[in-house]
């Protein structure tokens, strides 16, 4: 190849969005990295499986873009969040999941992230949010929207009721709660009262379902 040839070819490098894609299922990694390298305006730059490897990539790399899974292992897609905010406020991450609670996509959008698709998405929509993050924008599909309005809106759970909510999805009665808690039945009653009104359910059961959905709580 020419010099000139090798300096246009960099430059054609150079103007493309410059991606780190992060995800610990093999076959979704390899299927994301085909998918984007097919594209002209963008380039794949490097690879993880875990949390902590997608930090020290991004150090290494400084990508455009990171595309990167919410459940990882040793370091999960918040955690990755906070720690490259940390390092500057320019890191543009977009979360691809399977998990669309509003407790999910709260913790993402509040961390920092700039963008939050699910991997059932079209591979242009994909693509489209891939340009969107990259140009400067925040892309989040209106039906995650909703949810993470109707989160927002609706009153949060203290920690004690979250404690109480987490014992009564695994089954534990009053009394258990009670004891586990070192607290009265009569003020385990009071919590689930509240629970109840907060969740805007009237059963235990509607409880615990409301909250697994909406990533409260999780279930075995």
């Amino acid at each position: 190849m020419s010099t000139v040839s090798k300096k246009q070819a960099a430059n054609e490098q150079s103007q493309k969005i410059r991606i780190l894609v992060a995800d610990d299922h093999v076959t979704v990694l390899e299927g994301l990295v085909a998918i984007i390298g097919r594209q002209p305006d963008m380039s794949v730059v490097a690879q993880a499986s875990n949390g902590r490897d997608a930090v020290a990539r991004w150090q290494e790399h400084r990508p455009d873009v990171v595309l990167m899974d919410l459940r990882m292992p040793i370091l999960d897609g918040v955690g990755v969040i906070d720690e490259l905010r940390r390092m500057t406020d320019s890191a543009r991450v977009i979360i691809l999941t399977t998990f669309d609670s509003d407790a999910d996509i709260s913790r993402a959008i509040k961390a920092g992230a700039k963008g939050y698709l699910l991997k059932d998405a079209a591979r242009e929509e994909l693509l489209e949010c891939i340009r969107k993050v990259y140009s400067g924008e925040t892309s989040i599909p209106p039906s995650l929207v909703t949810k993470l309005a109707a989160g927002i809106s609706s009153e949060s759970l203290t920690s004690r009721e979250l404690a109480v909510l987490s014992l009564l999805a695994l089954g534990k009665s009053n009394k258990e709660i009670g004891v586990k808690l070192y607290i009265s039945e009569t003020t385990v009653k009071s919590h689930l009262r509240s629970i109840f009104a907060k969740l805007n359910v009237i059963s235990r059961t509607e409880a615990i379902a409301t909250a697994s959905r909406r990533g409260l709580v999780q279930l075995k």
